[in-house]
């Protein structure tokens, strides 16, 4: 298995849009090998709060696939045209190999 992380730190009291973006119908569940997506919001600190997305993916190969299909860069470039918004502050991107789960005893 394989997981994407994304990490967006934002201006507090912004955490619905991002929630919205993220947990809204998309292409990705459509897509081969796509398992789940997870939006995680940290409770605000400071006037700020991160939001992480964990999508997991049955392989790497399929994570590959999704970044160099069509449909995802066309996303990206839309994205970058229409510029961040000003509450998100930062984001940060990473990818793992998943080596163990652990699941409740029987």
């Amino acid at each position: 298995m394989w997981v994407e992380s994304k990490t967006i730190t934002i201006k507090e009291g912004f955490e619905d849009q991002i929630v919205q973006k993220f947990s809204g119908e998309g292409a990705i569940e459509k897509f081969p090998g796509f398992i789940d997506l997870s939006v995680l919001v940290q409770k605000p600190r400071k006037g700020e709060q991160q939001i992480q997305i964990l999508i997991r993916w049955e392989s790497e190969a399929h994570w590959k696939a999704w970044e160099k299909s069509d449909v995802h860069i066309e996303g990206h470039r839309r994205q970058r045209q229409q510029g961040r918004p000003e509450y998100v502050l930062s984001s940060a991107h990473a990818a793992y190999e998943v080596k163990a789960v652990k699941g409740p005893a029987q």
